[in-house]
């Protein structure tokens, strides 16, 4: 008989220094008893480095990690789908290997889940900078309110979210190849699930600015983004969703290219102009009826398709926010006696 009721997938791919801490906080704080319910599967995506004889050397001392090789490098997207195939547990989490887990989190994950028994269960992170500042994402105030409206605000990511593995397989929703793998991803199984489960407590520590990492890397692979967007506005499109998701669905389309088309660390700043007409098409072909605009001043300029005033206004922003930016109050992880539950059932 199956008593696993949590797979956790870990892809690894060029994480040697942080691999070991990302293991080892799955595992903590958990006993004999509780770790019979949790299965941990890393995905060795034909890592050049000496990840794939760290993750075998792993399981030797353990024996609660089962590792798959891959014969060629996939793609994070790809390699969470290979770890897919192989879970056992009612419910999936994926865990990428260059972040962590605060201890305490994988059992409150697994009281959750037993008693509120979710499609989706949203948890809450911080931003861990390479310096070890924390820092509360923005998003995360939309987990205060467990309607799908606020819901959809919350960073669309797969590590944020555990999803009934029994639902993916019902929609067929697996990742899809390239970068930005997250974007058909994530919100799908929000508007998919019938119950949403919210656990009020940081039980993810995200790492962001690593040396390699794909969101600290120039590249003109962040042009995917575009594809897969098209592919998230054409799974919605297909269910006929109300007026309000189809706009808000579009709001975060193009704040997410903006922050992309802004950042230096991803862009060459000799493809920003390319990158911003891209945007401004996209806009203009997924601009929904009804749609009542947005105050922020870029999503004014992308609408008139104007980059010389958008880069003269990045340009004002970027000397006016010349040194330190004070990082806000960070929001502690609850202890599990104070956690709030709340769950949603979505119509």
């Amino acid at each position: 008989m199956n008593t696993v009721l949590l797979s956790v997938i870990v892809p690894v791919y060029r994480v040697e220094g942080y691999l070991y801490q990302c293991l080892e906080s799955i595992r903590a704080g958990l006993t004999a008893e509780e770790s019979a319910f949790v299965e941990v599967i890393a995905v060795d995506d034909a890592s050049p480095d000496g990840c794939g004889a760290m993750l075998d050397a792993y399981a030797a001392r353990h024996g609660d990690l089962r590792v798959v090789h891959l014969s060629h490098n996939v793609g994070l997207g790809r390699a969470r789908n290979a770890g897919l195939a192989e879970a056992r547990g009612a419910y999936v989490w994926f865990v990428d290997s260059d972040d962590w887990l605060p201890a305490g989190s994988v059992r409150a994950v697994l009281d959750r889940l037993r008693a509120e028994r979710p499609d989706v269960l949203l948890v809450d992170h911080l931003r861990v900078h390479e310096n070890g500042r924390l820092e509360n994402d923005a998003s995360s105030e939309a987990l205060r309110d467990p309607r799908l409206p606020s819901l959809i605000k919350v960073q669309h990511t797969a590590w944020n979210r555990i999803v009934r593995r029994a639902m993916l397989e019902d929609l067929g929703l697996l990742f899809l190849p390239g970068w930005y793998e997250d974007v058909p991803f994530s919100n799908p199984v929000l508007i998919a699930a019938e119950r949403v489960a919210v656990l009020d407590r940081v039980c993810y520590h995200y790492r962001i600015g690593r040396l390699g990492a794909i969101t600290a890397t120039r590249s003109d692979r962040h042009f995917e983004a575009f594809d897969q967007y098209d592919r998230l506005l054409s799974w919605i499109e297909a269910r006929d969703p109300e007026p309000w998701l189809r706009h808000q669905l579009f709001t975060l389309m193009v704040n997410h290219l903006l922050v992309v088309a802004g950042n230096d660390g991803r862009l060459h700043p000799g493809r920003r102009r390319a990158f911003f007409k891209r945007l401004v098409g996209h806009y203009r072909r997924y601009l929904p009826e009804g749609y009542p605009g947005h105050p922020g001043i870029k999503h004014r300029l992308v609408r008139l398709g104007s980059y010389p005033l958008y880069a003269g206004l990045r340009q004002a922003y970027r000397v006016a926010k010349r040194g330190p930016d004070p990082s806000p109050p960070v929001r502690p992880a609850l202890a599990s006696s104070s956690q709030s539950a709340q769950t949603a059932t979505i119509r």
